[in-house]
């Protein structure tokens, strides 16, 4: 069955485009949902009168497109998630996640069915994840989830041993070292003099 799309049908097509459908998925989902009309000889006739003012609605969705994609091209977002041990969250990443994530980072809104997963991230890291933004204009995201301080975190504790090792070496005078890495990946060490 033949029909006018009256915006744009991921996969399919874009405002004004006549496709080729099962009547069924006419029937019961883009004309319900306002996909598209019929394509009668009438459709087509206001079809042709209105290609003018489709094409420029058209250069500027392209435009707009565009200029998303220039946004999200190579963005960094990050997830935060609970991980578990070797880096297994606790349950997933859905393209909600990424899709807020995104929002939050450019303040523009993106929809979830737009964000290509494939199958949810179930591991910490990161990952590229495909944006697409309108017909074959994409843009990839790197999506880091888990928190990206927890390398850091063994930078930390790597100088706090060092400065362990540099307070505990022979001297004049005998001195007790203390210290611990706080929540915040901050090291406290705290010299004093040893008690005799």
């Amino acid at each position: 069955m033949k029909v006018i799309l009256l915006k744009e049908l991921k996969g399919k097509g874009g405002e004004g485009d006549v496709i080729d459908v099962a009547r069924g998925f006419a029937n019961n989902y883009l004309f319900t949902q306002g996909y598209a009309v019929p394509a009668t000889k009438g459709n087509l006739k206001q079809l042709e009168q209105r290609k003018n003012n489709i094409a420029k609605r058209e250069e500027t969705r392209i435009a707009n497109a565009e200029a998303l994609k220039a946004k999200l091209d190579g963005l960094k977002v990050v997830v935060d998630a609970q991980v578990g041990e070797e880096g297994q969250l606790f349950g997933s990443v859905t393209s909600t996640m990424v899709a807020d994530a995104i929002q939050a980072a450019v303040d523009t809104e993106i929809d979830k069915r737009r964000v290509e997963l494939g199958k949810p991230i179930k591991v910490a890291g990161t990952h590229p994840v495909v944006v697409s933004i309108y017909r074959d204009i994409k843009a990839t995201v790197n999506v880091v989830v888990g928190r990206e301080e927890e390398p850091e975190a063994e930078e930390t504790i790597e100088a706090f041993d060092e400065a362990l090792e540099i307070a505990e070496s022979p001297a004049d005078e005998m001195v007790e070292v203390d210290g611990e890495v706080a929540e915040d990946g901050t090291v406290e060490v705290e010299v004093t003099e040893a008690e005799e």
